[in-house]
């Protein structure tokens, strides 16, 4: 949408002059095209500081952090104007981007309160009923997820292509309690519902076949059509967040030529001085070679690119649940590759991040170690 986007910055800029608050918004597209989205999440902060019920200046806020991998600065952001909307008509849906923001922080018993009263106030809202869902992630409660998630169908059937996002919460709580059939089953029927190339739709299908196969599922021929619409995509260069799940795809479907070329196309982006750039050349190019070196079985050489990359994955963007995937391969690189302390280890650091406590996929690897370990002696 980049070229639209442009042309609605033409005209907006020919157009007679606006208010300072219209002006602001201009700019801050501007900002974001040029590659600043610092610059233009500032200049929408000084809206909400004259406007805090100014809807549309808070939710691009959110979602610029949340696409630079900044959740401090969502939740400050929200946290700021949270009095104003106090008994407003669309308070819920507020509460429910406060929620995620909380969720994202590690504040796990607060966003679960506040999303399920945001969820109380709007109904519809399907951001709200989802930070409730990355909760019960987080703290290792998939069956509870279900149960939250069942019969509220209706809050996120009316949705645009967030809908597929929600289902593939779903799927991954299936996943969890190792329901794998149930899981291929909403990959089919929901998640790739419709064949899309919007990179949203891609991560949510790549990131759930990885997680299958790495439980030793067979997801037949399913990477295909990811593969072919990432081929054509990988040439975007917006996102590292983006440009991993292409990976994936390209991976996961054997186009090792297609990849290469995603990844010397990263290599590039060191050259570059926009901000997206400059995360796509770290930690995204580390982290893109070792998910190629991983899926040609070179698990030494993806786990120290896997390794280094890692402490700074944040800053790909996406939630703690959407990057758990690179945690996952980061974690079976190690193990396949001989490195059992460093993935115990790394195991560890998941759960503390998490809760402080063990899924079901930490609780499969923590006994697998184990039986490593005991042969070993």
């Amino acid at each position: 949408m980049t070229a639209v986007a442009r042309e609605a910055l033409n005209a907006a800029e020919a157009a007679v002059p606006g208010t300072m608050r219209e002006i602001a918004f201009v700019q801050a597209l501007k900002d974001w095209l040029g590659g600043f989205p610092t610059r233009a999440t500032q200049r929408l902060e000084a809206v909400l500081m004259q406007h805090p019920r100014d809807a549309l200046a808070m939710k691009l806020v959110q979602a610029i952090h949340f696409l630079m991998g900044r959740p401090k600065e969502m939740r400050k952001s929200v946290e700021n104007i949270l009095p104003h909307w106090d008994g407003h008509v669309a308070q819920g849906y507020v509460l429910g981007c406060h929620a995620f923001t909380l969720e994202e922080t590690g504040e796990y018993a607060r966003a679960e309160l506040q999303g399920r009263k945001g969820v109380e106030l709007a109904p519809q809202d399907a951001w709200g009923l989802h930070a409730v869902a990355h909760v019960y992630d987080m703290t290792a409660r998939s069956a509870d997820g279900l149960q939250w998630l069942r019969g509220r169908e209706a809050s996120w059937m009316h949705c645009n292509n967030f809908r597929y996002h929600v289902w593939w919460h779903q799927a991954l709580m299936h996943l969890d309690l190792q329901q794998f059939d149930e899981a291929l089953a909403l990959y089919d029927r929901d998640v790739r519902a419709d064949k899309t190339d919007d990179y949203r739709d891609i991560s949510n299908a790549a990131s759930l076949l990885s997680r299958l196969e790495l439980e030793g599922v067979n997801v037949g021929d399913r990477w295909d059509e990811l593969a072919d619409l990432s081929e054509k995509r990988a040439t975007d260069g917006s996102l590292a967040f983006a440009d991993l799940h292409y990976l994936l795809s390209l991976c996961g479907g054997e186009r090792f030529e297609s990849a290469s070329r995603l990844i010397a196309r990263m290599a590039a982006a060191k050259s570059e001085i926009c901000e997206s750039q400059r995360i796509i050349a770290h930690p995204g190019l580390r982290m893109a070679v070792g998910v190629q070196a991983f899926a040609r079985g070179e698990y030494a050489n993806a786990w120290f690119n896997l390794r280094d990359a890692r402490a700074d994955l944040q800053q790909i963007g996406g939630s703690h649940v959407q990057r758990d995937v690179f945690q996952r391969i980061c974690i079976e690189a190690a193990i396949r590759g001989g490195y059992l302390d460093a993935a115990r280890g790394m195991i560890e650091e998941r759960s503390t991040v998490r809760g402080k406590t063990w899924d079901g996929y930490a609780e499969r690897r923590l006994a697998l170690l184990a039986r490593a370990q005991a042969q070993a002696v």
